[in-house]
């Protein structure tokens, strides 16, 4: 059995990072989760939070996702986010605009779709204020 995993993070647009990786944790719809090789196959959904990808035991890279869905072998782990920030790139004034935005809208919903739509933006904002602190 191989050492490494095969990672792939995908936006709608392209391909953001395809390597070999000790091990990712992925923040998971139920919870987060962490893949080795051999990992059991599933297919879950992904919260916004942040993906840590983990080599010679640390944590070398750490990217926030806005959601999206993920899909786990033995020997891979494919992330389809809707949007994908490495750590270091995040704003904290963007991010606190989206929250306030977020809020804005949800105030303003006038019906289940709009009220559903912004307390998933709402979610997400604030993942994405958290992960500034991160």
């Amino acid at each position: 059995m191989t050492d490494t995993v095969q990672f792939e993070l995908v936006s709608p647009a392209k391909l953001l990072l395809s390597e070999d990786v000790e091990m990712v944790v992925v923040p998971g719809g139920e919870g987060d989760f962490g893949v080795l090789p051999g990992h059991t196959p599933m297919l879950t959904t992904v919260r916004p939070g942040i993906i840590d990808i983990y080599e010679n035991d640390k944590i070398a890279k750490r990217i926030f996702v806005e959601g999206g869905f993920a899909e786990v072998s033995g020997t891979r782990c494919a992330v389809l986010a809707e949007e994908a920030i490495a750590l270091d790139e995040l704003n904290r004034d963007h991010a606190e605009a989206r929250l306030q935005k977020a809020n804005d809208a949800l105030q303003a919903a006038d019906n289940d779709i709009a009220k559903k739509d912004a307390e998933r933006e709402l979610r997400a904002a604030e993942a994405m204020l958290a992960a500034c602190g991160a």
